[in-house]
C-alpha cells in the first residue's frame, strides 16, 4: 500500500490493497470526544439494541461456559478467583497506521516487574500494595476549573473510579488516558473510566473502525487525532483500545495493551475464544466479575513500574547467605512436584525456583504479582486459585497456592494438579518454619525498612580499585578526605558524577535494579516525567525501524539522559544537566563493575 496525503478535506479513498482509505466525511474533532465514523453503514458495528438480549443469553449458559473456559474452584480452601511493515495514511488531522496481514500478532509485549518507585511504596485498603498516586495529572484529567485539586495530591485508590460517567460527560472526555476492552461484536467488556454499559455506543464506534479497516484487508494499529493517539490491539475476538494524550510512544502504549490482555488471560485462559466462536454475542463480563481492581492496579503500574516496559523483574536487596537460605528451601519444595515456588515482598522477588526446564517469563511474574496484590482475599486467608500464565501456556490453567507470611511478604506455589491444596499447604508450613529459623523473614523486613539503593550512597570514585563496590543499602559508607572533598563539590546534585537516578537491567538474568528517587526528584510529577523519559529512550533504542544502536544522550532543561545498551546489560541514567560529559564515559565502567557479579541485588536462577 502506498502512502499519500489526505488533502485539506480530511478524506481519501482506497481499495482493498492500495490507495488511501475513507474513514468518513467528518474529521476527528475535539480530541477523541467527537470520534465518529459517518459512512461505515454496515461496516460491522454492533447493534446496541442487542446488548440486553446478549447478556441474558450469555448468563443463561454461564455454567457451561465456565466449564469450557476451565473455571475451577477448590472446595477445601477459599478460592481467590478475582473473577509487510505498516504504512501511514494522513487524513487531515488524523493519521492511520496500517499493518499488513502477513505481520503476526506475536510482537514483543510491553514489559513487567518492579522497583523502589514511589508508586510502589505504602499500601492501600484494596490490597494493591501501591501507595500514593504518582502524579496522575499526566494520565488523569485536565483541570476543569482553576480551583480543582490535582490528582497527584490524592491517594490512589484501587478499583474503578468515576463509574457514573459516560462519553457525554465533559470530565470523562478530558481524561488523558483511557483503556477499553470490547468484543468483536462491539460489546463493552471493560473500561478504565465510566460504566461499560453506558459506553456501549462508544465501544460500537471503536469496533466499527476496526471492522471497516479489516474489511479492506488491513488492520488498524494507530489513529492520531491532534494530541491524541488511539492505539488498537486485536486478539482474535477480543479488541483492546487505548486513547491517550500523554505523549507516550506507540510501542509503549501497545505494550500496555498486551499486558492488559495478558492479565485477562491469566484469569480466564485463551480458551475463552471458543465461547465467542459458539456465540458471537457472548457476554464475558460475568466471568470477569470483581476484577476491576486487578485491571486498575495494572494500569496504575504503567505510571511507576519500569517492569512494564523493561521485560524484567527486580529483586529485594538481600545478603548472599540470606538469599541462598531462601532458595534452598524453595528448591526442596520444587523437587517434590511444585512447578514454581516464588517468595516475594510486594513486587520484589526474594527467591524464585522452578522445576527442571521450567522458566517463568518476567511478564508472567508481573501479572501474577499484580493479581495477588490487588485481591484483598489473598491477604486474609490461604488460597488455592486457578490461574493461567499467558507466556508459559495461554491455553491451560495452573493452580496457585498463595499465603501471606507477613503484611508484605507472600509465598506462591504453582502446580498443574487441581487437587494439590493439602500437599502445598504442607510445603508452605515447612518453608515458613525454615524461613523463621534462618531469620530470612526478619532480613526481608529489615531490607524493606532500609529501602533500596540511593545514588548518594554510591562510591564517589567512579573507578574504585579495591574493596566492595556496593555499600550496604540504606546506609552510607565511610569516605576518605579526598572523597569528602569530591562529595562537597557535588553537594546537592545527587551521587557521583552528578548522577541523579539510574536503572540497570541485566539482559541475561531478565532482572533490573533501580535507585530510589531522591532530590531533585522530590515530587510525584517530577518522578513521572523521568519515568516517561526512560520509557521513550527504551522505545527509541529498541526501534526496529532505525536499527540497533548502543548509546544515546538526551539533554533538556531538567536533566541529561544517558542510555547504554550492550549484549549483557542496559543502563538508563539521569544526570545533572551541568555535569561534565567526561564523567558520563567513566560511569559506563563504574556501573558495569558495580553490578556485574552482584549477588546482593540479583538472584541467580
Amino acid at each position: 500500500m502506498s502512502s499519500s496525503d489526505g488533502g485539506d478535506d480530511g478524506s481519501a479513498s482506497s481499495g482493498a490493497g492500495s490507495g488511501p482509505v475513507v474513514l468518513g466525511s467528518k474529521p476527528i474533532e475535539d480530541g477523541f470526544s467527537q470520534l465518529r465514523v459517518t459512512d461505515l453503514a454496515n461496516g460491522g458495528a454492533a447493534n446496541d439494541g442487542d446488548g440486553e438480549a446478549a447478556a441474558a443469553e450469555g448468563s443463561g449458559g454461564r455454567e457451561g461456559i465456565a466449564a469450557e473456559v476451565g473455571e475451577v474452584e477448590d472446595g477445601g480452601a477459599a478460592s481467590a478467583r478475582a473473577g509487510g511493515r505498516s504504512e501511514i495514511e494522513e487524513i487531515g488531522e488524523a493519521r492511520v497506521m496500517w499493518r499488513s496481514n502477513s505481520e503476526g500478532e506475536g510482537e514483543a509485549q510491553g514489559s513487567p516487574s518492579s522497583s523502589g518507585y514511589a508508586g510502589e511504596r505504602g499500601s492501600s485498603s484494596g490490597g494493591s500494595g501501591i501507595g500514593e498516586e504518582e502524579g496522575e495529572e499526566e494520565d488523569e484529567i485536565e483541570e476543569v476549573r482553576s480551583d480543582a485539586v490535582s490528582d497527584s495530591q490524592a491517594a490512589w485508590m484501587p478499583g474503578k473510579r468515576h463509574v457514573m460517567q459516560d462519553d457525554a460527560s465533559i470530565s470523562w472526555r478530558k481524561r488523558k488516558k483511557h483503556f477499553f476492552i470490547l468484543s468483536h461484536s462491539g460489546k463493552p467488556i471493560y473500561s478504565r473510566y465510566g460504566d461499560e454499559h453506558k459506553l456501549a455506543g462508544f465501544s460500537a464506534t471503536l469496533q466499527a473502525i476496526i471492522s471497516f479497516v479489516e474489511n479492506g484487508g488491513d488492520r488498524v494499529k494507530l489513529v492520531r487525532a491532534g494530541k491524541h493517539q488511539v492505539v488498537f490491539l486485536v486478539k482474535g475476538p477480543i479488541y483492546l483500545v487505548c486513547i491517550s494524550c500523554t505523549e507516550e510512544p506507540y510501542e509503549s502504549l501497545r505494550g500496555q495493551l498486551e499486558l492488559i490482555y495478558g492479565q485477562m488471560i491469566l484469569i480466564l485462559t485463551k480458551s475463552v475464544n471458543r465461547c465467542f466462536e459458539k456465540n458471537p454475542k457472548f457476554d464475558m463480563t460475568p466471568l470477569l466479575g470483581g476484577t476491576d481492581v486487578v485491571f486498575s492496579s495494572l494500569i496504575h503500574s504503567f505510571s511507576w513500574n519500569p517492569a512494564t516496559f523493561l521485560h524484567a523483574y527486580t529483586c529485594l536487596p538481600l545478603g548472599y547467605a540470606t538469599r541462598q537460605a531462601a532458595g534452598a528451601v524453595l528448591q526442596d519444595v520444587a523437587d517434590s512436584g511444585v512447578l514454581f515456588a516464588i517468595l516475594m515482598c510486594k513486587h520484589k522477588v526474594v527467591s524464585l525456583v522452578g522445576a527442571q526446564k521450567a522458566s517463568l517469563h518476567p511478564d508472567d511474574m508481573l501479572l501474577l504479582a499484580n493479581f495477588v496484590m490487588s485481591s484483598e482475599s489473598f491477604r486474609t486467608s490461604e488460597n488455592f486459585s486457578p490461574i493461567c500464565l499467558p507466556r508459559y501456556n495461554p491455553m491451560a490453567f495452573l493452580y496457585a497456592y498463595v499465603h501471606y507470611l507477613d503484611v508484605e511478604t507472600y509465598l506462591m506455589l504453582l502446580t498443574t494438579s487441581s487437587d494439590a491444596f493439602y500437599h502445598l499447604k504442607d510445603c508452605r508450613m515447612r518453608i515458613e518454619t525454615v524461613l523463621l529459623k534462618s531469620n530470612v523473614l526478619s532480613e526481608v523486613q529489615r531490607s524493606m525498612l532500609d529501602g533500596g539503593m540511593r545514588v548518594e550512597d554510591l562510591p564517589i570514585d567512579p573507578l574504585p580499585r579495591s574493596g566492595s563496590l556496593l555499600p550496604r543499602l540504606g546506609q552510607g559508607r565511610p569516605v576518605t578526605d579526598s572523597q569528602e572533598s569530591l562529595k562537597e563539590a557535588y553537594a546537592g546534585i545527587g551521587g557521583p558524577a552528578g548522577l541523579w537516578h539510574f536503572i540497570y537491567r541485566s539482559i541475561y538474568l531478565d532482572q533490573y535494579v533501580a535507585s530510589e528517587f531522591s532530590p531533585p526528584f522530590n515530587t510525584l510529577r517530577q518522578q513521572k516525567r523521568l519515568y516517561r523519559a526512560y520509557q521513550k529512550m527504551y522505545a527509541s533504542m529498541h526501534d526496529k525501524g532505525i536499527g540497533a544502536h548502543k548509546t544515546q544522550f538526551r539533554r533538556d532543561e531538567h536533566y541529561v539522559l544517558l542510555c547504554w545498551v550492550t549484549q549483557d546489560f542496559e543502563l538508563y541514567a539521569a544526570f545533572d544537566p551541568l555535569a561534565d560529559k567526561v564523567w558520563f564515559s567513566l560511569s559506563y565502567y563504574f556501573f558495569f563493575q558495580m553490578f556485574r557479579d552482584s549477588c546482593l541485588l540479583f538472584t541467580k536462577l
